[in-house]
């Protein structure tokens, strides 16, 4: 691995953790990733690999079968999966967002009912905010849920859910009117079962089918269309509706980490990739890496990475801390993000020709980081998020 995304402090158990998925990602994740990335093929024995590694219950309490592990432990495992193949820590992320929504907000009953089928990877979890049209603007949501004798019932159309055909239990933000004056306290975030696949997996749920994508390939991207899907009340996140907006807030801040530890594993792929081949390719009579054009990249790229992955560990040491993070989360996605997108340009560069070959690994990397711009939120709105709150610690007295 080199000198490069070493984090200092971390326990013997943390070391243990990492060294067991860092060698999972070398003999299992990287020799395969490539031909299943092109063929679009789901990475099963992957996951069940993952599943025995006990990945799936990471950061779940040990009362409810977890390893209790804190969301440091879970990034640096997200960037070493990132790094082997990017498609496989989506996997993780949604099912880690659903299971943390729980912990933090969840009832004890809901908590006892799933928590510890999530920690084995039994039942696989998704969630569900966006919708066609929609973009960063949640509060314009049109699915709604409507009070009926015996519970709600939900209609409407939900977008770009990660996990949406394989997943056994979606946590989904609709609309609920609570007579609340603000838009975002009419909204309540629902636990709904389902059979993982395709076509009507519940009652009145239907998942029509893969979203085909540039990259981010292998796992199943998909909408999700509700007509008059019945569910009780005690399916509501937390048992108390109209505070769905504030736990898809919570659940999308510790996303913003997740991804930016998926960029960091993007990066630093990117540069070994780029360092490895500079010493093979020679021309004028040395190897690229000696020329000072090809030099100066790579110690800039290098840079990218420590400052990406320091800034993932310091947003995540936080959030373990109890601390607010909005900004250090907001910062270390945004940062991370734009730094792999530039990393994995220069390798590409830096590849000449051959980069452009479906027979090298660096051509997947290309389509492959540019989702990180685009997952949970933008770098525009992760500006706004970093700006606002910036203006209220340095107000004017």
């Amino acid at each position: 691995m080199g000198r490069l995304c070493e984090t200092d402090g971390l326990t013997e158990d943390q070391q243990e953790i990492l060294a067991a998925v860092r060698q999972f990602v070398e003999k299992e994740i990287i020799p395969v990733a490539t031909e299943l990335e092109h063929a679009d093929e789901y990475p099963t024995q992957i996951v069940e690999g993952l599943k025995e590694l006990g990945i799936f219950g990471l950061m779940i309490p040990e009362e409810y079968d977890g390893l209790g592990e804190s969301l440091l432990t879970y990034a640096l495992c997200v960037e070493e999966i990132a790094r082997g193949w990017m498609s496989v820590s989506g996997v993780i992320n949604t099912h880690f967002i659903v299971a943390y929504m729980l912990m933090k907000h969840g009832t004890e009953e809901q908590k006892r009912k799933y928590l510890p089928k999530m920690a084995t990877g039994e039942i696989r979890g998704a969630f569900s905010m966006s919708e066609p049209g929609l973009g960063s603007d949640v509060s314009a949501i049109k699915t709604k849920a409507t009070r009926t004798d015996d519970g709600y019932e939900i209609t409407g159309q939900k977008m770009w859910l990660t996990n949406g055909g394989s997943s056994t239990l979606v946590a989904v933000l609709v609309k609920t009117d609570e007579g609340a004056d603000s838009v975002y306290r009419n909204m309540t975030t629902f636990l709904v079962e389902k059979e993982p696949g395709f076509g009507e997996t519940a009652q009145g749920v239907t998942v029509p089918g893969k979203i085909d994508k540039m990259g981010y390939k292998g796992i199943d991207t998909t909408e999700m269309v509700f007509e008059g899907h019945r569910i009780s009340a005690d399916q509501i996140l937390g048992g108390e509706p109209g505070k769905g907006f504030y736990q898809m807030m919570d659940g999308v801040e510790v996303g913003r980490v997740n991804v930016a530890a998926r960029a960091c594993g993007l990066a630093i792929r990117g540069f070994e990739l780029g360092v490895a081949y500079a010493q093979q390719r020679e021309t004028f009579g040395k190897p690229i890496a000696q020329h000072q054009a090809i030099l100066f990249r790579l110690a800039e790229m290098a840079t990218k990475v420590e400052t990406a992955h320091t800034m993932m560990v310091k947003a995540a040491r936080l959030k373990d801390s109890g601390k607010r993070m909005d900004v250090e989360a907001g910062m270390a996605k945004m940062l991370a993000s734009e730094y792999a997108n530039e990393v994995v340009e220069d390798s590409f560069r830096i590849h000449g020709g051959y980069g452009y070959s479906k027979e090298y690994e660096i051509e997947r990397l290309m389509r492959e980081v540019k989702f990180m711009l685009i997952g949970e939120g933008t770098s525009d709105i992760q500006k706004m998020i970093i700006g606002r709150r910036l203006l209220e610690d340095y107000k004017l007295r």
